[in-house]
């Protein structure tokens, strides 16, 4: 497992497990087939309902804590409550902290994220949460956090796949010491990523699914990333990605996809208040 070290000092596993839209029912089991797999890095989030079923998975697992690396989120109508809501997801996780603690949407109609991105400022000071950062913000909200703050965040969680690269927030975060993660990595299903000849044909040059070659685009962009599935095998394939490299040139092919395809295939982050 490749690690990244944040602006803070601290480092993150470069490969995580996402559990959106993991039904709560069956967190406990998917995220211990993870774990089983070999994942260390568990992203989760108060709104996606299923804090309980990371946490049991993660108790049950007899894994050291020191080990693994737990990120949750703070939910849109809890950015003026913080210290609160990171509570109630630690009481649910079963966790004294979290090794990353997310604003999950700028929520820009509330306007209240700079107060919140105050609070989780506080929260790490208090030892609740080892770093902090935001998801979903693009450059205009960064940069307006950026000037209300000494703290500039680690992270920046945003929706990234091949045909969706987001050049100006990933420059911008780059240029400020902002780490990138990317959600819905491989487009969440939603254009024929998979099918594209620029990712095929990386796959085969190296024996390898076109998953995992869009996986290891990520990986060799710097991105931090965290494919969702539900199917131990699919698990056991997203993790294989650390015994190649693509080449320069399939980088650059796969790169060459930014606005192909379906684009942006989640919402935007000026629309969810």
């Amino acid at each position: 497992m490749d690690h990244i070290t944040l602006n803070d000092g601290t480092t993150i596993p470069q490969l995580g497990f996402g559990v959106f839209k993991v039904d709560p029912a069956e967190t406990e089991r998917i995220v211990t087939e993870a774990l089983e797999a070999g994942y260390r890095h568990i992203d989760t989030a108060a709104i996606y309902r299923n804090e309980e079923g990371v946490g049991r998975a993660i108790a049950a697992s007899g894994i050291p804590r020191s080990e693994l690396y737990v990120t949750t989120k703070l939910w849109n109508d809890r950015h003026t409550d913080a210290p609160a809501a990171l509570h109630e997801s630690l009481d649910k996780l079963g966790l004294e902290k979290v090794d990353l603690y997310l604003i999950h949407w700028p929520s820009p109609e509330n306007d209240h994220y700079v107060e919140a991105w105050e609070s989780l400022v506080r929260l790490r000071e208090q030892g609740l949460t080892t770093s902090i950062g935001v998801a979903n913000f693009l450059v205009p909200h960064l940069e307006r956090l950026i000037a209300s703050s000494d703290v500039v965040p680690a992270i920046d969680q945003i929706e990234l796949h091949p045909a969706h690269q987001q050049p100006e927030t990933t420059a911008f975060a780059t240029r400020h010491g902002i780490h990138i993660e990317s959600w819905g990595p491989l487009g969440q299903a939603k254009y024929p990523l998979l099918e594209n000849p620029a990712v095929t044909g990386a796959a085969t040059a190296h024996g390898k699914s076109p998953a995992q070659a869009v996986i290891r685009w990520h990986l060799q962009n710097g991105f931090i990333v965290f494919p969702k599935t539900n199917h131990r095998e699919r698990m056991v394939e997203n993790f294989d990605v650390f015994d190649f490299e693509l080449t320069d040139a399939e980088v650059a092919a796969i790169t060459a996809l930014e606005g192909h395809g379906a684009g942006r295939v989640g919402s935007h982050p000026d629309t969810v208040n």
